[in-house]
């Protein structure tokens, strides 16, 4: 059974230029910052929603969430439900959150029930697997796809108003997240390290024959294979939102752990001014072949989509105050905007963390501007507006999130 690494054409493809933002090139020169921290013209903001309303409800006619099963969740669903969830954030429209909860229960409904007894949507590479003849979860996308629906749960019970109207509906998506997270934890995902806690992919599945777990459940204590950074990054999210909103301590824990072991594979270059790592380094025995080869390369990767990612779970820990400090945010800023940027406003383009050679495979994002530190950078800020497409597929989650933020600003 081998892991390879997520075909994920039918998700990059939907990315606008305008979200990729990539090349290899890169200058040195400084680009200072207007004295002006606005962060977006009204008029610019009020086209944005706009265009932002005609796509959302676009995607929302296709249903993506009566279709996708497996890690599909994560990346085809997940961006239309946060939309949803930042839609009522940035306008304060609760008809956003109503769209939300009635596909959130739609989903529901499609979900079945495993030998465990526990709820799913497998696919064949739901779990990394990819096999014929079994069918597997997938942690990463059942994660991504909860995250939003936590989040705006958490805030409806927050508000008498809200909670007037969605009580049960902001329960359902609790409990529904809860028990998404016992499954996975009582089949052995979760494991243990000396620097915290990793996430891992199981080694085995549902039969489709029989309807039974294949052999690999029983190994399924000591089997497995660590999910990549990224990967870690969006799960670790997803366990803040639920510490978020039900306060208990496991969620805290699990995404506090898992920060510290992505913290530790952190390096330093250039005299400490900016920040390296890998897209996967092996956590324990289950990631090593009897020869002693790790199950996976590793090294840095070349599509810089994943370390926007990460970048973005990093950014989360320390707007909770977990692990990453201000200096911590500072070299992740200094590394995107100072190492990375080609210093062109209108023209952005970003090359690769480790500044090596693009990759045709991906020429179009080596590197991308790390969208989760744009609260943190008035330039990095800058780059966002003068870049972003409102309406494209990065825009569904991105623009209402944005103008969310700028509204509270």
């Amino acid at each position: 059974m081998s892991f390879p690494i997520l075909d994920r054409r039918r998700f990059l493809a939907r990315l606008p230029a305008a979200a990729a933002l990539a090349c290899a090139a890169r200058h040195t020169a400084a680009w200072a910052a207007p004295a002006d921290d606005a962060w977006i013209d009204p008029a610019v903001a009020a086209d944005w929603k706009a265009r932002w309303e005609k796509s959302i409800l676009g995607e929302c006619r296709d249903r993506p969430w009566d279709k996708e099963i497996g890690e599909e969740l994560g990346w085809l669903v997940s961006p239309v439900f946060e939309g949803l969830y930042q839609g009522y954030r940035a306008t304060g429209d609760a008809s956003w959150l109503e769209r939300l909860y009635a596909a959130a229960d739609s989903l529901a409904k499609r979900a079945t029930k495993e030998p465990d007894g526990h709820r799913g949507w497998p696919k064949g590479d739901g779990g990394g697997a990819a096999s014929e003849i079994l069918d597997a979860d997938s942690l990463l996308g059942e994660a991504m796809m909860l995250r939003p629906l936590v989040l705006a749960a958490r805030d409806t019970l927050k508000s008498p108003e809200l909670a007037k109207r969605w009580r049960d509906e902001a329960g359902r998506c609790l409990a529904l997240a809860e028990e998404i997270f016992a499954k996975f934890d009582a089949r052995g995902c979760w494991r243990e390290t000396k620097e915290g806690g990793v996430w891992i992919v199981p080694r085995f599945g549902i039969d489709r024959k029989t309807q039974d777990w294949t052999d690999g459940y029983n190994r399924r204590a000591t089997d497995g294979f660590t999910n990549p950074a990224n990967k870690q990054n969006h799960i670790a999210r997803w366990l803040a939102a639920l510490h978020d909103a039900t306060g208990k301590p496991i969620y805290r824990e699990r995404s506090e752990k898992w920060f510290r072991v992505m913290k530790s594979r952190i390096r330093t270059r250039d005299g400490g001014k900016y920040l390296v790592w890998n897209y996967w380094d092996p956590a324990g025995p289950w990631d090593y072949r009897p020869d002693g080869s790790t199950a996976h390369w590793v090294g840095v990767h070349p599509n810089g989509g994943y370390y926007g990612i990460d970048a973005e779970g990093m950014a989360c820990a320390f707007e909770h105050g977990w692990v990453f400090s201000k200096d911590d945010i500072a070299r992740l800023v200094a590394t995107n905007r100072d190492y990375m940027w080609n210093q062109s406003l209108q023209a952005a383009r970003f090359g690769r963390i480790d500044g090596g050679e693009t990759d045709p495979r991906w020429k179009n994002t080596p590197g991308v501007l790390w969208t989760g530190l744009v609260p943190h950078d008035p330039v990095l800020r800058r780059i966002f507006v003068a870049n972003h497409k409102p309406d494209g597929w990065h825009g569904l989650a991105a623009t209402p999130w944005f103008l969310a933020l700028a509204k509270e600003h």
